[in-house]
């Protein structure tokens, strides 16, 4: 009889509510290779918890086959980085589509369209003209038309709005700001039914069309829209990207790969000026970008999915366990444990889904506020720190636009290095601080928010331009690196702020509460208009509010999973950006 069903492949037994029998006999040979190894070494799983699973998550056979990290996830890893790039140079593109014209020099107001010339008095920006009617008197007019000299055609020139540019970029960026609060509430709710490579394959087509289309669009509004449309894109790619890989890593490599995340936001924001800077007009930039999105594109077929998520929402059970077979055999041959997979593996597979399907209690957003008062606090000061951060990262990239149109390019590089030095910052801290870890963010941002508000006294001294620019950049640059690192750390070990069964849920609301006030930050960007010293030092107040609210951070005592388990492989989280 044994004979027989080695012949036929595996056929377990038939669950409840399961149609058919499992028929996994074309992949038997996987499960009974020759090497003497997987008959002998079985995968130690743990026994089942009823509705814990979170906390063996990192202990079941998924992660026995694949380990905690191996050459098939670093692959995984870069590929799925690859998203941030494109995000970054959506967010930023505006810096180098939009930049400041200079009036007399770049762009004059057309007077024809009020009379002839001689009755017609410009004023110095060229937005106002003084008409003389004669016997009538005189009236101001706003200037409509514009007469430009630049060689470069900005998306201000498109739209005649160079009077209107800093309104412009402050409205064109909440859009795209607005796309991402929309594109990560979507993603969770649509990781429900869609699997995670099918959101994250979903958003880059998505994004390769909008980003067409944007190069083509002539109309302000369509504009608008397609930013926002690709704003959603790019979250959709980003959410699904972290629900993968926090899926096939384990331990402190997950942490690990959670900090560095926005290391590539900040590598694309590196690249963006090489991409922008010498483009003759704003369509070339965005074809930049498009011809650049076919990169991952190339790369769809070596993107991994979820093998948790497929074990646990694909409705056949079947196809659920080949699905998850097969990315598992994958990964152990690139890894080289094969040695791991045993004839066991579809039974074990099985028995691990019927501990994902077990009902398990509800949580819902108002338990988070119902435990002790210290743990409420926690919620509050988790939520304020972050909001603030989100709100600051933003602000200070579309600051540089203050430091002038020479120095854009150098300034957006200094922004991208100082994001890029923050990862590694809380990466250091979360690893080597352990549990003081957030007192050391916290008062790193402080300390930077305190010194990037000097500039509010400084911004009267009178010094040589260069100095003034080297200060100003300086006192930009390293409340970013400051914001960067604490806001990276706060995304990567939220779990640690409150039990297993919660940490979904607070990560669907910081991040959702986080992303309705970053919608503000293009708007404080408007005070640059009063002064550029004033926009900067408020935005180093909210480094120094959001640093006071990390200090208050404290780690839960370890009746739950070691820092390495400090994301829940299940959770549903809102990618940051």
């Amino acid at each position: 009889m044994k004979e027989d069903n080695l012949n036929r492949g595996w056929m377990p037994n038939i669950r409840r509510n399961s149609p058919a029998p499992l028929d996994l006999g074309h992949m038997a040979h996987s499960f009974t290779c020759t090497d003497p190894k997987a008959n002998e070494v079985s995968p130690q799983t743990p026994p089942p918890k009823a509705n814990n699973l979170a906390d063996d998550n990192d202990d079941d056979v998924i992660t026995h086959i694949m380990g905690d990290f191996g050459p098939w996830q670093l692959r995984s890893l870069l590929i799925l980085f690859l998203c941030k790039i494109p995000a970054a140079w959506f967010m930023a593109c505006i810096l180098f589509t939009a930049p400041d014209l200079y009036p007399e020099e770049e762009y004059k107001c057309d007077t024809r369209a009020f009379g002839p010339e001689v009755n017609s008095t410009v004023s110095l920006d060229h937005c106002y003209v003084m008409v003389n009617y004669g016997e009538s008197g005189y009236a101001m007019r706003q200037c409509r038309k514009f007469l430009y000299t630049t060689g470069f055609h900005s998306l201000t020139m498109e739209f005649d709005l160079v009077c209107l540019c800093d309104f412009f970029v402050a409205w064109s960026q909440y859009w795209h700001l607005f796309g991402l609060l929309i594109g990560g509430v979507a993603a969770t709710k649509l990781m429900r039914v869609l699997s995670p490579r099918q959101i994250y394959g979903t958003g880059i087509w998505c994004l390769l069309m909008c980003s067409l289309l944007m190069g083509l669009v002539k109309d302000f509004s369509l504009h608008c829209g397609l930013r926002c449309l690709a704003a959603v894109s790019c979250c959709f790619m980003i959410t699904s990207g972290q629900y993968i890989f926090g899926d096939i890593t384990a331990g402190k490599y997950r942490v690990g790969a959670l900090l560095l995340y926005d290391c590539f936001w900040a590598l694309g924001l590196i690249l963006l000026p090489g991409l922008a800077s010498n483009a003759p007009s704003w369509q070339h930039i965005y074809l930049g970008v498009t011809l650049s999105l076919l990169v991952i594109v190339f790369l769809l077929p070596w993107t991994p999915d979820s093998p948790r998520w497929q074990l646990q929402h694909t409705k056949e059970a079947q196809l659920a366990i080949e699905r998850t077979v097969g990315v598992l055999l994958e990964a152990a041959r690139t890894n080289g444990r094969m040695h791991k997979v045993s004839k066991e593996l579809p039974a074990q597979l099985e028995e691990l889904r019927e501990r994902m399907l077990e009902p398990m209690p509800a949580v819902h957003w108002m338990h988070l506020w119902m435990g002790q008062r210290k743990s409420t606090f926690h919620l509050v000061a988790v939520h304020m720190a972050l909001a603030t951060f989100m709100v600051v990262n933003t602000g200070l990239l579309l600051h540089v636009r203050s430091f002038g149109r020479e120095h854009l390019v150098s300034n957006t590089l200094a922004m991208g290095l100082a994001e890029m030095l923050g990862c590694f910052l809380a990466l250091h801290l979360t690893f080597n601080q352990c549990e003081r870890k957030w007192q050391w963010a916290g008062g790193f941002a402080i300390v930077v928010g305190c010194i990037g508000s000097i500039c509010w006294f400084l911004a009267e001294e009178d010094m040589p331009e260069v100095y003034g620019l080297t200060l100003g950049l300086l006192m930009a640059s390293l409340p970013q690196a400051a914001v960067a690192c604490a806001q990276s750390m706060i995304l990567a070990c939220l779990g640690e702020l409150v039990p297993v069964e919660q940490r979904s849920c607070l990560s669907f609301s910081a991040v959702t509460w986080a992303r309705v006030w970053q919608l503000s930050a293009s708007f404080l960007t408007l005070l640059r208009q009063v002064s550029p010293a004033l926009s900067l030092s408020a935005f180093c107040l909210l480094v120094i509010l959001g640093g006071l609210g990390t200090c208050c951070l404290v780690t839960r005592d370890k009746e739950q999973p070691p820092v390495g388990a400090a994301v829940n492989k299940g959770q549903q989280l809102i990618a940051f950006t």
